[in-house]
């Protein structure tokens, strides 16, 4: 079952970063099994359009064990979508009252190469605002080919990202300096 919603990007909203922090706090109902919660997506990058939707990437000990606190994360309003697509993660969204999507959680076991390649994307966006004005370009792109369609949306843009990670890995080893 695909989820797919209208494409709206929007100008950086300097509340996002409490935003996450506020809806990582939440996931402290995980206990022990919480190792970190990572604020990930275009909303962690400071000055970058995004859609309003905060996406964090909690990275659990066991996903085995995390499966079993499934009716938790419910409990706090979310919908699970199991792997929804990426072997090895748990996707949950959150919506509020009106039904509009405010919070995606990307769950993934400590040493998931995934969780590895979201961080080093989000960083190397962070520290070169160039490649971070090219993406707005591509979110553009992508968004006016495909405005209703979240799901074509980031697959219009998929090759863009797919490429950029291959430098941001390289790039988190110090194996380049830059773009």
């Amino acid at each position: 079952m695909t989820i797919a919603i209208a494409v709206n990007l929007v100008g950086y909203n300097p509340a996002w970063p409490r935003m996450a922090a506020q809806f990582s706090a939440q996931l402290d109902v995980l206990g022990p099994l919480l190792a970190v919660v990572h604020h990930i997506g275009s909303t962690s990058v400071v000055g970058m359009v995004a859609k309003p939707v905060i996406d964090l990437m909690p990275l659990v000990a066991d996903l085995a064990e995390f499966d079993r606190k499934q009716g938790d994360v419910e409990a706090l309003g979310y919908a699970w979508h199991g792997e929804y697509g990426i072997e090895g993660r748990r996707f949950c969204t959150l919506a509020d009252a009106d039904g509009t999507r405010i919070a995606q959680l990307h769950f993934y076991e400590q040493s998931s190469p995934h969780a590895k390649r979201q961080l080093a994307f989000r960083d190397y966006l962070r520290a070169f605002p160039d490649v971070a004005g090219a993406y707005v370009v591509e979110k553009r792109r992508a968004c006016a080919l495909f405005p209703n369609d979240s799901t074509a949306y980031s697959g219009e843009k998929g090759a863009w990202i797919r490429g950029v990670e291959v430098k941001a890995l390289a790039w988190s080893v110090g194996e380049s300096a830059n773009p």
